[in-house]
């Protein structure tokens, strides 16, 4: 016996004829080709969606006289009682059959007699993994909008505390404009709430029940697909039932929300890294979310922060691998698509490792207001206020520039700020230079005036905050009430 995922696997092999799709065959199947083919190994994931839709399908062919009611109930009532064994972990299953629609039909078969062979009647196991893997994507990115939602409170907390804290402004990693604390927060806040979008728009494509679309053709049964979307809380019905089991769009819909998900906490990581380095000193991690060194007692390493962004590499490299794989398949099922399950479940699990660990550091990390403070007096992150203060008193901004940059260049040489330098060698610059020019240096007022909309003035920072507060206690999407 070998467990997988908490589930006992059994390798026996009972026959190419015990297999429930084995009439056909004469020949034991050979065991290489069985090893290669089977995919109970990582598709029992998909157990409770899998039971879930028998379910309905059962509960649907009773109600329309394909089988009888008495059938239906014995059915439902086995599938019930299969799940409740599967949330607690307490089926075994079969490599020998395959996959996990095999697997549940079998132990159906076991559980309540012949009768549990009606199960498959008007159903395709292409269509029936199609159906899992809508429900499962859709599971999933409920939980990840959840998640997100978890991380962009985070943010907030961290924002509303540090409205008035200043720090540099970065383009090309060097100084360039001071800006709020809170401001650069909120950038995070937006790109997630974008993200919440995406995954929301990959509920939206899973939200379609491909279920009753057969093999590739239909049945000749007079089913009824919008009593098991119904059942199943599924918003629409796929038109096409070649396009209903050759789909896998949504699942790449998810796996490209997951993507840019882990680029933009792959930005925000490489951020932290940065700024709790000695060189910046900027924020100090929490004990409990940093690790050591097993020589260096010293050492405080930001190991959380550079797991999430090496771990957007594996993210990436399975929607590539999912879009390489469905790049060149002909209508409509084709074996290939088996290789659509390991990349999504790894996908799915990484964010849940990287969603759960990060709203808990955010939201403990220890800012260094003065350290950031003395980072902006000490550079010229204040020449474009200087500048400005010019253009406001008549002077083309080009001219106001070209000045500005040769008193930066001054008070580079001398190893002083702009601000250091006496109203007279200021005014040797520019006549229109006066006593207020200090005034407009000051790296405080320099980003309180920044009040333009989406700027980074304190005043626009909490009209931000407030406008991020609505949006994060709204429902982004249908997503949330189903799945």
């Amino acid at each position: 016996m070998k467990e997988r995922d908490g589930h006992p696997m059994n390798h026996a092999d009972n026959g190419s004829n015990a297999r429930l799709w084995g009439g056909r065959f004469a020949e034991e199947t050979d065991a290489r080709v069985h090893a290669l083919n089977a995919s109970i190994g990582f598709d029992q994931k998909l157990v409770l969606e899998d039971i879930d839709g028998s379910i309905a399908h059962a509960t649907m062919l009773g109600e329309v006289g394909i089988i009888s009611p008495e059938e239906a109930k014995a059915i439902v009532a086995g599938l019930k009682s299969l799940r409740a064994d599967a949330e607690r972990g307490a089926l075994t299953y079969q490599t020998a059959d395959e996959d996990i629609h095999m697997n549940i039909e079998r132990l159906l078969i076991e559980r309540v007699g012949p009768v549990g062979g009606k199960l498959h009647t008007a159903r395709s196991r292409n269509d029936q993994v199609a159906l899992d893997m809508h429900l499962f994507v859709r599971r999933a990115a409920n939980a990840a909008m959840e998640q997100i939602r978890a991380l962009q409170a985070a943010l907030l907390k961290q924002a509303e505390a540090h409205v008035e804290t200043i720090l540099p402004g970065y383009t090309h990693l060097k100084r360039a404009q001071p800006v709020s604390l809170a401001h650069h927060l909120l950038a995070y806040f937006w790109m997630l709430e974008r993200d919440v979008r995406r995954f929301c728009a990959a509920h939206a494509a899973a939200d379609v029940s491909p279920l009753g679309a057969g093999a590739l053709a239909g049945t000749t049964f007079p089913i009824d697909r919008r009593r098991t979307a119904e059942l199943l809380g599924l918003a629409g019905l796929y038109e096409n039932s070649i396009d209903a089991v050759s789909d896998r769009d949504f699942v790449l819909d998810f796996m490209f929300a997951a993507a840019t998900l882990m680029m933009h906490l792959s930005r925000l990581a490489e951020e932290f890294i940065m700024w709790s380095s000695d060189e910046f000193g900027f924020v100090e991690l929490p004990d409990a979310f940093a690790t050591g060194s097993s020589i260096m007692p010293q050492k405080k390493n930001p190991d959380v922060f550079e797991l999430v962004r090496g771990k957007s590499g594996r993210v990436f490299g399975h929607l590539l691998a999912l879009l390489t794989v469905l790049k060149g398949l002909p209508l409509a099922y084709n074996k290939d698509m088996q290789e659509d399950k390991e990349g999504l479940f790894d996908t799915v699990e990484t964010l849940d490792l990287v969603l759960g660990v990060l709203p808990p550091l955010i939201e403990r990390l220890t800012f260094r207001p003065e350290v950031m403070r003395r980072a902006v007096e000490q550079s010229f992150a204040n020449a474009t206020e200087l500048a400005d203060y010019l253009a406001a008193r008549g002077m083309p901004f080009r001219e106001a520039h070209a000045i500005v940059g040769r008193l930066v260049r001054e008070a580079q040489a001398r190893g002083v700020p702009l601000q250091a330098l006496s109203l007279q060698e200021l005014r040797a610059a520019s006549p229109l230079i006066a006593e207020d020019v200090y005034t407009a240096l000051d790296p405080v007022r320099a980003v309180a005036r920044r009040t333009s909309f989406g700027g980074t003035g304190f005043d626009e920072v909490r009209r931000q905050l407030a406008a991020a507060r609505t949006v994060h206690g709204s429902r982004p999407c249908r997503a949330g009430q189903t799945g």
